[in-house]
């Protein structure tokens, strides 16, 4: 991760060190297939899902999925 003024974070894929890009990401959970925007290497297409979306947003969506 490198930093670029006060607001702006510029993160780079470990593996590449190429700068992640915003891009819609295939993401399947219990036969389920959703897209989504998430940070992604140009290069090896590895993503990057944030602590606060892993443990906020989609641990309600996998739960609201169990109880189904």
């Amino acid at each position: 991760m490198k930093q670029e003024g006060v607001d702006q974070v510029k993160w780079l894929c470990d593996k590449c060190q190429r700068e992640l890009e915003l891009a819609k990401v295939k993401v399947r959970y219990m036969e389920g297939n959703f897209e989504v925007d998430l940070m992604k290497c140009p290069t090896c297409n590895q993503v990057y899902i944030d602590e606060t979306l892993a443990l906020g947003k989609m641990k309600e969506v996998e739960e609201g999925l169990e109880d189904k």
